[in-house]
């Protein structure tokens, strides 16, 4: 018996590990290129207007973690999870008829709906034991989708948008479909509190998790700035075609998801989570001001590298630490609420990038960006923080 459901997980984490990766290559080609490409070049669209539009998917994300959390702490993965992406493909779907900038702005927050269920359910299987580890294979199959996502996009845009359209809308149907291998057994939660005392929990623990605050919303924040202008700054800064803007994302994301299983492994041997976060931070922040000057090509895929670098050291790190504050047993919600506090800055992010862009320049959006990246690297620097080891919070609950 036990055997058997050994087999089964992992079954179904495989299963749920490709769904993951479907979605996230679409969610990357769609909010990297589709929208800021179609957007400006087919559409006509500002950047301001390109930027709401992100915005409106990740406020709608956003919105809906805290509840989809709630839903999986008592309902099947399966009903959830079909429900969010079959909304989503309604969302990718009705992006062709999005010929006005309000209707562009809601294909993209229908579409933001069904983004939560996939990621929430992958964090709730992550056991306590070597979680770093294990955040940090699941960041690589995010990061690998995401990343690949605009690469072909990218590429495949210069040739033909409307079959690059139906290639996503067509990985999009194929997740949807998949979701009906998904297992109907709900979440295994056998201590069931209700949801004012579970709100009670997460109160008390984020209020001793302060000091980390300013990092879940400005790191999302200074980092979604960059999506509306990223390709425009590629071609009209820095003189690069749609292969080169390719090869700088592949530069990066190589780095990225390659680094991520090393980094979430060294920071659970050296227990130093604190300083992989402000190494990182920093790092970042100096990449992102660097690449601002409009350096030569092979300068800035250098550059690009030494970010994705950053961004491996950073995530396992940081997604460990937040895991410790997550109450036992209520894993879904606890995760949804956290994920929610993140998603502030994204929600934010992509609007002032694009704001910023259209009444200054594209430059100054990398140059805000690097300065709010910096200062979460030096406020960490000095103000001390409590990094628990897996499942000590736990522990200490029970």
């Amino acid at each position: 018996m036990h055997t058997n459901q050994k087999a089964w997980f992992g079954a179904e984490m495989r299963l749920i590990s490709v769904i993951l990766f479907l979605v996230e290559f679409v969610r990357g080609a769609v909010l990297v290129s589709l929208l800021p490409i179609y957007g400006s070049k087919t559409l006509g669209l500002a950047p301001d207007a390109i930027g709401a539009a992100i915005s409106a998917h990740y406020i709608t994300d956003t919105l809906l973690k805290m509840a989809i959390g709630y839903l999986l702490d008592r309902f099947s993965y399966r009903i959830v999870v079909q429900a969010g992406l079959f909304i989503s493909l309604a969302g990718v779907y009705l992006l062709q008829f999005a010929e006005l900038p309000w209707m562009f702005i809601g294909a993209a927050a229908l579409y933001g709906i069904g983004m939560s269920p996939i990621w929430i359910v992958c964090l709730t299987k992550v056991s306590e034991q070597k979680r770093a580890t294990q955040m940090g294979l699941l960041y690589t199959i995010w990061m690998v989708g995401l990343g690949s996502g605009p690469i072909v996009c990218n590429i495949l845009l210069d040739y033909n948008v409307t079959f690059t359209y139906k290639l996503l809308v067509t990985l999009s149907a194929l997740a949807c479909l998949l979701t009906f291998f998904m297992s109907r057994a709900r979440a295994v939660t056998p201590l069931r509190l209700p949801l004012r005392e579970q709100a009670a929990i997460l109160k008390e623990r984020l209020s001793r998790m302060k000091l980390l605050l300013p990092g879940m919303i400005l790191q999302t924040m200074g980092a979604s700035m960059l999506v509306p202008i990223l390709p425009g700054f590629a071609e009209r800064e820095l003189g690069m075609t749609g292969a080169h803007y390719s090869v700088l994302l592949t530069a990066g994301g190589i780095c990225a998801a390659g680094g991520l299983i090393p980094m979430g492994k060294l920071a659970d041997k050296l227990g130093g989570r604190k300083w992989f976060l402000v190494a990182g931070f920093l790092a970042f922040a100096a990449g992102l001001y660097v690449l601002a000057w409009g350096l030569a090509f092979w300068y800035c895929v250098l550059i690009v590298a030494l970010l994705g670098l950053s961004y491996a050291a950073i995530q396992p790190a940081w997604n460990a630490l937040l895991a410790s504050y997550v109450p036992p047993k209520q894993e879904g919600l606890g995760w949804g609420i956290l994920s929610t506090f993140e998603g502030v800055g994204v929600m934010i992010g992509p609007v002032a990038g694009g704001l910023i862009a259209s009444w200054s320049s594209e430059s100054a959006v990398f140059w805000i960006s690097a300065v709010l990246f910096g200062l979460i690297g030096f406020y960490y620097l000095w103000f001390p923080i409590k990094v628990f080891a897996p499942g000590e919070e736990a522990i200490k609950q029970t």
